[in-house]
C-alpha cells in the first residue's frame, strides 16, 4: 500500500470541505475520484499532496507518516520526513503550470537538478526521454506560448514524471482543454496505467474513468459517498446519489 488516508477533516472558515475522509491506493492501482463541483475533491488532493493541510486526520505516503492527529490537533512530521514525501509524489494541474520564461527543455530539465539533484547531461538525457515518450521531441526548444494546451499538459506531465514519483496525482488533467485535445492525454494517462504507474486522478471524464480506473471513489458534500470497481459505480450501484448524479452527467 503506497498511501492510506485515515479521517481527514479539512473546513476553510466555518465551510466543511472534508469530513471524515479515508481511503487507501494500493501500489500499481489506478483509483479515479468522481463528483460534483464542491465535493470536496481537488481539496483531497492538494491536502494529500502538502498543498493544504488538515485539521485533523492521518496520512501516510510511501510508509513514511504526514501527519496524525495528537490530542484533537494535526501533527506534521518534521522537515526532512515531509521533504521526503514530497519526492515520492507528482502532482499535474488542470492549467499545466510551466515556467513560461524557460524553454519545454529546461522546464523538464531544470526540475530534475533542482530538486534531485541531477547533473544537467543526465538530466538532458532524461527530459529527451520523455519528451520521446510524449511524442514532442521536436518541440524541445519552444517556449509554452507556442504550444497547444494537449501539448502543454503533456509537457507537465512529463515533468512530473522525470522526478521518478511513486505515485502520480492528477487534478482535473482535461478540463482546460477542448474534446480533441483532451483525447492526447487520455492516452497518455492510459499508456501509464498499462505501466503499472500508480495514479489519483480527479476527472469528470466519465468514460475514461471507467476504462482506465481499478477503482472508482465518488465524493460528494465532503464525503465519499461510495467506492468500488468501475462496473460496480457506473453500472450496478444501488446508491441513489450516485444514480442522480451519473444521470444528471450524462444528460449535459
Amino acid at each position: 500500500m503506497l498511501l492510506k488516508a485515515e479521517n481527514l477533516q479539512k473546513q476553510f472558515g466555518n465551510t466543511i470541505v472534508l469530513k471524515d475522509i479515508s481511503l487507501e491506493v494500493n501500489e500499481g492501482e489506478v483509483v479515479a475520484i468522481i463528483g460534483p463541483s464542491g465535493s470536496g475533491k481537488s481539496t483531497l488532493l492538494r491536502c494529500l499532496t502538502q498543498l493544504e493541510k488538515v485539521d485533523k486526520g492521518r496520512i501516510n505516503v510511501c510508509g513514511k507518516q504526514m501527519v496524525e492527529t495528537i490530542q484533537n490537533k494535526a501533527v506534521y512530521a518534521d522537515y526532512k520526513t515531509l521533504h521526503d514525501i514530497i519526492l515520492d509524489v507528482g502532482l499535474v494541474f488542470q492549467n499545466f503550470n510551466l515556467f513560461p520564461h524557460y524553454s519545454v527543455l529546461k522546464n523538464i530539465v531544470d526540475a530534475q537538478m533542482n530538486v534531485l539533484g541531477i547533473a544537467k547531461d543526465k538530466a538532458k538525457s532524461k527530459a529527451m526521454e520523455l519528451l520521446t515518450k510524449m511524442n514532442l521531441k521536436d518541440r524541445a526548444g519552444a517556449y509554452p506560448c507556442e504550444l497547444s494546451g494537449g501539448q502543454q499538459q503533456r509537457i507537465a506531465i512529463a515533468r512530473a514524471l522525470a522526478l521518478n514519483p511513486r505515485i502520480l496525482f492528477f487534478d482535473e488533467p482535461t478540463s482546460a482543454l477542448d474534446p480533441e485535445l483532451t483525447g492526447e492525454i487520455l492516452k497518455v494517462i492510459r499508456s501509464l496505467a498499462e505501466e503499472k504507474m500508480t495514479m489519483v486522478i480527479v476527472t469528470h471524464e466519465m468514460s475514461f474513468a471507467k476504462d482506465v480506473a481499478d477503482r472508482v471513489i465518488f465524493m460528494d458534500a465532503g464525503v465519499i459517498v461510495e467506492e468500488g470497481t468501475p462496473d460496480a459505480v457506473f453500472s450496478n450501484t444501488i446508491n441513489q446519489r450516485t444514480k442522480d448524479f451519473l444521470q444528471r452527467f450524462s444528460q449535459e
